[in-house]
């Protein structure tokens, strides 16, 4: 992809760039980005980082090493690279001060997008191989800041903190952005198996419940209710398709027996979560008081009772 196959549709923006003293090769890469953007859009989820093609062994470490550190706001969609398109995506020669790596080295790239009327884009190269790993931000046609680290470690350092300056959502915040945010959240640390994910607890209602008016324990609960509740929604799920294993009968006893595998299946779901959240140290289980013992005994044996509900409705 270069900057002189900017789409016709941009290219009325790039024209009102440079006419108000935008440099044009900027003004065309920036656009040029924002198509390429405009391609991956579908395929993303916005608040999370998503590799656009199939990773192989190499591609792995560095993108699971990206999305440990990388903490989005739930309106952000972000772009994964890997060496077999980043490589492609390469900017003029009139720009080659932001070219950071040289051509045949494995480039692995990130784009982050702020939407809006005058879109921000974020975009990142951390390959080891870089020349000098680091971030520009483009804005209006314009290169707004660069930032240049000396290996791919100082660079995945300071990302969160680039991304917090330039691209979090600085509205005030609803339940429902608080709620993707730490569902988005809790995700990443399903799949590393690991309480190091990067996250802003002041925003997450897990670690301040009183963003959602809760305390620890309902806080507790309500994420496993939604991340268990998403996974009920998903067809690929192994908690989904084991459900729809039970099957139908007739009878009271096939009923009943059906009823009590739907139960043992969501009483282990909640179980394994809870595994989880102990092992990656990320809740003081040791610390609850007597009410909040027996608060969670409660709410570990409702929420069962609900998601049986929900699937038997």
């Amino acid at each position: 992809m270069t900057a002189d196959k900017v789409r016709p549709a941009k290219q009325g923006r790039v024209r009102k760039w440079i006419d108000e003293g935008r440099d044009p090769a900027t003004a065309r890469w920036q656009a040029a980005l924002e198509d390429m953007l405009d391609v991956f859009m579908p395929l993303l989820e916005p608040g999370k980082l998503v590799p656009v093609h199939p990773l192989n062994d190499a591609d792995l470490p560095v993108f699971l090493a990206a999305m440990e550190i990388i903490d989005l706001s739930p309106g952000l969609p972000a772009v994964f690279l890997p060496p077999a398109i980043a490589e492609k995506v390469v900017p003029p020669e009139s720009l080659k001060p932001i070219a950071r790596i040289a051509a045949g080295r494995a480039s692995y790239k990130i784009f982050i997008a702020r939407p809006g009327e005058n879109q921000r884009i974020l975009c990142a190269e951390i390959s080891e191989e870089a020349d000098k790993p680091g971030v520009e931000i483009f804005q209006s046609g314009a290169l707004l800041g660069t930032y240049d680290y000396k290996n791919q470690k100082d660079c995945l350092d300071q990302l969160t903190k680039i991304i917090r300056v330039h691209l979090w959502d600085r509205e005030k915040w609803t339940r429902d952005d608080y709620r993707r945010y730490t569902v988005n959240w809790f995700e990443k640390v399903m799949d590393l198996h690991k309480g190091s994910v990067c996250v802003e607890k002041a925003f997450s209602f897990f670690h301040s419940p009183t963003l959602i008016k809760a305390d620890r324990i309902d806080a507790l609960f309500l994420l496993i209710l939604e991340i268990i509740e998403k996974r009920l929604h998903d067809v690929d799920d192994p908690l989904n398709r084991a459900i729809a294993a039970i099957g139908t009968g007739n009878g009271e006893a096939d009923a009943a027996a059906r009823s009590s595998r739907l139960t043992d299946l969501l009483d282990q779901a909640v179980f394994e979560l809870l595994t989880l959240i102990k092992d990656c140290d990320l809740f003081a289980f040791d610390t609850m008081t007597n009410r909040e013992s027996d608060q969670f005994n409660r709410e570990s044996a409702r929420i069962v009772r609900k998601l049986a509900g929900m699937m038997q409705s």
